[in-house]
């Protein structure tokens, strides 16, 4: 593909919408892998008025269109929570599929990255889906299997875009597997029942019945525990309740677990199972049939994803 026959729009009604929520469906047609996201769900997920996030950042989507047929799409993200906290100029791309062709991919590095120098920042970092509290990071190992829940996939070959882009890789991040006939170490188990015993520590399954006073337990530990990692954003009350509201109905509660010593909040650790597996049967639609497979396929998962995991500093 010449670079003259592309065109770069940026998104601005909701038939560019949807066209930018329906890409993906052409990049992975013939991938076993890959896991499509539900459609209302994105839907949402890039509305102003219905996703919190946007009360602190702003976003621009483009779409890539050789001789009129798209050919790929990205966003451009200011995330002004993140450059407050971090005192960061770092705007960031993200929701990036193109076809295979580096003309396409530069054309639409570039565009994400001429915005964001409009709008004062000093460096891009990608991809971001649209902050560490999501989905964020490119898969660089492991293309034999589907991700898991809130995990990224990608082709291979975007790798090589990135590389050629010039962009540099700052972070590695690692995803670990356990396999569960194969147990805890008794040693193991021991030492964690000694520990329990000695500083008063309880950990216990989540009180659905006590849901909002549950959550205002997990967000104290949650921008504690979590405040150095690498990329941390504090969630405010809005987008942490969103959240909640989000994942409730996939909680499991004796997977949500909260750790108090003596009484006192002190972590918690959230793992779901991996409904991912479902939505493979799905194709991204609820609606009429999407419900009833769900259901089906869920009763059939092997998989759990630990999500978080954190405990506080003292």
């Amino acid at each position: 593909m010449s670079s003259q026959s592309i065109q770069i729009q940026p998104v601005s009604s909701r038939g560019q919408l949807r066209a930018f929520i329906k890409f993906p469906w052409r990049i992975y047609k013939n991938d076993p892998h890959w896991v499509p996201p539900l459609i209302g769900q994105q839907k949402e997920y890039f509305n102003p008025r219905k996703n919190p996030f946007y009360d602190h950042a702003k976003t621009q989507l483009f779409l890539a269109l050789t001789d009129g047929h798209l050919a790929g799409r990205i966003a451009a993200v200011v995330n002004e929570a993140h450059n407050d906290f971090h005192q960061e100029k770092t705007g960031f791309f993200g929701f990036f599929e193109c076809l295979e062709s580096f003309s396409v991919a530069e054309k639409l590095l570039d565009a994400a990255r001429d915005w964001l120098c409009q709008q004062g920042m000093e460096t891009m970092r990608g991809p971001a889906n649209f902050s560490s509290n999501d989905e964020w990071g490119m898969l660089v190992d492991g293309f034999d299997s589907s991700p898991v829940l809130m995990m990224t996939y990608n082709p291979r070959y975007y790798l090589d875009f990135m590389d050629r882009f010039g962009l540099v890789k700052v972070k590695d991040l690692y995803a670990y597997r356990l396999f569960l006939k194969e147990g805890i170490s008794d040693r193991l188990r021991r030492m964690a029942e000694r520990i329990q015993q000695r500083e008063g520590l309880t950990i216990r399954p989540i009180n659905m019945k006590d849901f909002d006073g549950e959550l205002k337990r997990i967000k104290t530990i949650y921008n504690q525990a979590w405040s150095k990692n690498w990329g941390f954003v504090p969630m405010t009350d809005a987008e942490f309740e969103h959240s909640a509201k989000t994942l409730k109905p996939l909680v499991a509660p004796e997977l949500l677990l909260l750790a108090e010593v003596n009484g006192e909040p002190a972590g918690f650790s959230l793992t779901l199972l991996d409904y991912n597996q479902a939505l493979k049967k799905v194709n991204g639609r609820l609606f009429p049939l999407g419900l009833i497979k769900l259901w089906w396929h869920s009763r059939k998962i092997d998989c759990a994803r630990n999500l978080v995991m954190g405990v506080v500093p003292k």
